[in-house]
């Protein structure tokens, strides 16, 4: 199953706070869409739309035609920023991957869930990992777990909420290679927030600028041109995290 994304005239109102403000494009199935844009610029709240565990205030966001609380939650994977994830959690690596097949912590594995499990390890290159705990994975495993779950569970909608945060560029393209390898297999529609530029030059077939409302939304290749980029940031200049992939952390998280 492919997946089309539909946002009309979407507005996101936290208590006095207006979150997201008239965003209305559509992304299209297939798609490798960058979301990009400042912090706490509701980046993450969009997320939480598409996951349907947030309600728009105002408008429509549609996932074939779907609201995305009766969208089938097994066709949806997400990939969490590995910092905010708890390392003590006593699990192992092959444990997270089965909450892609059962939605829930595993207390026993069936033998068809178990292979299908360790070829999704395999698939990424650590199946030599499945009965390491997840506190003594590196970053980079930790994340290859995370795509092999996504994997066995083949979603058609991967959501990422800026994976590659405390990694380092090996694995931060070794990720990507995965997701890109994922995507030509399965024709998944995949949407990452992200703040490298670099990402998404380079991965992203579409491009959303969002600062609240959406600023500029299109094919990457086309643009966004200077002006999208100064409505979104303020400025553009050589010390721009659009010139450097950077962004500054003493602003707040969405």
């Amino acid at each position: 199953m492919t997946v089309e994304i539909t946002c009309d005239n979407v507005s996101v109102k936290l208590g006095d706070f207006l979150a997201v403000s008239d965003l209305t494009c559509v992304i299209p199935a297939s798609s490798f869409c960058v979301i990009y844009g400042p912090n706490g610029a509701g980046k993450s709240t969009f997320l939480k739309l598409l996951q349907g565990v947030m309600p728009c205030s105002a408008g429509s966001v549609l996932l074939n035609k779907q609201e995305p609380n009766k969208f089938p939650a097994k066709d949806i994977a997400i990939v969490p920023q590995i910092k905010n994830f708890d390392r003590q959690f006593p699990a192992r690596a092959i444990d997270l991957v089965a909450t892609g097949l059962n939605r829930r912590w595993p207390w026993l594995l069936s033998t068809n869930a178990k292979q299908k499990c360790m070829q999704a390890l395999e698939d990424v290159g650590i199946a030599e990992l499945a009965e390491r705990s997840l506190g003594k994975l590196s970053g980079g495993e930790l994340q290859r777990v995370y795509v092999a779950r996504l994997m066995a569970r083949q979603a058609s909608l991967v959501l990422l909420d800026e994976p590659a945060t405390g990694m380092d560029v090996a694995a931060e393209k070794d990720l990507h290679r995965l997701l890109e390898n994922y995507q030509a297999q399965t024709q998944a529609t995949i949407l990452m927030i992200s703040h490298d530029w670099d990402t998404a030059q380079h991965h992203a077939s579409h491009v959303l600028l969002l600062n609240h409302s959406m600023r500029w939304f299109g094919v990457t290749e086309d643009g966004p041109n200077e002006e999208a980029m100064r409505n979104t940031f303020g400025h553009v200049g050589h010390h721009h995290p659009i010139q450097h992939g950077v962004h500054d952390e003493s602003c707040t998280h969405d």
